[in-house]
């Protein structure tokens, strides 16, 4: 039988791993920073992008999800081909998520998307959105959530409700 397989999502960042980091393990429980790699003393990779001593990767779980983020330079930017989903209890965690995604240089989007300050897409969901587009006036409720940026569980339950 094989060993046990470790899966994780990496993140490719151009510097600031460890203030994205650090912010991401504030935001949910169940969440910290695991490990950090630290490029080493002697020749840079990619020369005169990075110090000896800054971080090169950060291991870290997310709401119990590991991800890596990895400082790679500017290659590869983020976009939204990857993000990251939470659902989360009612329309005061969406807030308090939401509001602390898009400070300090965050932008949001529509349909409960939004980037942060390090442009890594996040899609924050209440609960309740699931459950009423499962109910018998899902596509009213699927129209409502499409008119928002952050998802208004009062906008969604008045259209489940007609």
């Amino acid at each position: 039988m094989a060993a046990m397989a470790e899966v994780r999502t990496v993140l490719w960042f151009d510097g600031r791993i460890e203030e994205a980091a650090e912010l991401y393990v504030s935001l949910l429980p169940d969440s910290s920073i695991t490990a950090i790699t630290r490029y080493p003393e002697g020749e840079d990779p990619w020369p005169g992008e990075h110090a000896p001593g800054e971080a090169l990767t950060v291991d870290l779980t997310i709401g119990g999800v590991p991800y890596q983020l990895l400082d790679g330079g500017p290659q590869f930017p983020q976009s939204e081909v990857v993000s990251i989903a939470v659902t989360v209890d009612g329309q005061a965690e969406v807030d308090r998520l939401w509001e602390a995604l898009i400070a300090d240089g965050g932008a949001e989007s529509v349909c409960g998307w939004c980037k942060d300050r390090f442009g890594v897409s996040w899609q924050v969901i209440p609960r309740q959105l699931s459950e009423l587009m499962q109910g018998p006036r899902a596509m009213e409720v699927t129209r409502a959530m499409l008119g928002m940026r952050k998802i208004d569980v009062a906008g969604l339950e008045a259209a489940a409700a007609g």
